[in-house]
């Protein structure tokens, strides 16, 4: 048991004690002291599909009584804040690859509670009504979208994927790969999906794009950017103990990537700057979407 939980414990336990004492019939104590209900969600930085669980779950086990707190880090102190027990649970590692090394690791001291969505990926969109549907026809069809491929940050491993890997193995180089920031690349989209005309970014799954836009996945057949991954839930090792009713939810769990696209678009595409809480509009979310929200701790 992590310190935090040890100490609630004990404090909870002598105040029992205390009042057992008080008592006129006297006797021994029975039972255990009840289990804490504070629940520390640990949150990536920058990750917007986690977060976004993180405050759909924050507002349920609110709801049946849990006190939650979300606690933002990079994902490697996450992962060894719920292995030291500083968190009790994080809601987004990606596996097979993107968090293997941390899942390793950490292995023996946090418990994966399985993925609740398996189509995680980096891709190359394009209109839905754009004239392929893979990459290996691309290039010959790259006049169609004035031989330009739209991108997001130079720094990017998803930058890095397209350079290295996919406009080689598809013979791209005579397409202008254009990269500046994320926020460019959809403004890019945006003003080309309503204009009428064709166009292909850069872009991954899970984001709010595919439920804003009309767009679709280019096939990669050959996986220059690598196959789909799972999103994963892990908890610490004495989580199942402490809070067995969630960790059977949590396990549980799962998320459909439309639905998921769902909940992003009205959390970050509302137009508003410098949203430091969500609660409400995952709430509101949510009341729209009430009879999922209740299948999850059914």
């Amino acid at each position: 048991m992590n310190k935090r939980h040890l100490l609630s414990a004990l404090a909870l336990g002598s105040a029992a004690t205390l009042a057992l004492a008080g008592c006129s019939g006297g006797g021994e104590a029975g039972g255990e002291a009840p289990a804490s209900k504070d629940i520390t969600i640990g949150v990536f930085n920058g990750w917007p599909e986690g977060e976004a669980v993180s405050y759909i779950w924050k507002s349920i086990l609110e709801e049946k009584g849990y006190n939650v707190e979300l606690q933002y880090a990079d994902a490697g102190p996450v992962f060894a804040g719920v292995a030291d027990g500083s968190y009790d649970v994080a809601l987004d590692g990606w596996m097979p690859f993107t968090h293997a090394d941390y899942f390793e690791q950490y292995g023996d001291d946090i418990v994966d509670l399985g993925a609740w969505n398996e189509d995680a990926k980096l891709t190359i969109a394009v209109n839905a009504d754009a004239p392929v549907d893979s990459l290996e026809d691309l290039a010959a069809n790259a006049d169609a979208f004035s031989n330009r491929l739209i991108g997001i940050e130079p720094g990017a491993g998803l930058t890095a994927a397209t350079q290295d890997s996919t406009i080689p193995t598809y013979g791209l180089e005579g397409m202008d790969f254009i990269t500046s920031s994320t926020p460019a690349m959809l403004a890019e989209l945006q003003t080309k999906l309503d204009a009428g005309e064709n166009v292909a970014v850069t872009l991954w799954r899970p984001h709010w794009a595919y439920d804003a836009f009309d767009i679709k996945d280019l096939e990669d057949p050959e996986e220059t950017l690598g196959a789909a991954e799972g999103i994963h839930s892990f908890a610490g090792t004495e989580f199942e103990t402490e809070f067995p009713e969630v960790f059977e939810w949590l396990s549980g769990f799962k998320m459909d990537s439309d639905t998921l696209f769902s909940l992003e678009n009205v959390m970050y595409n509302s137009g508003e700057e410098d949203i430091s809480d969500y609660t409400e509009i995952v709430e509101k979310w949510m009341d729209e979407n009430q009879e999922w929200v209740d299948g999850l701790t059914s």
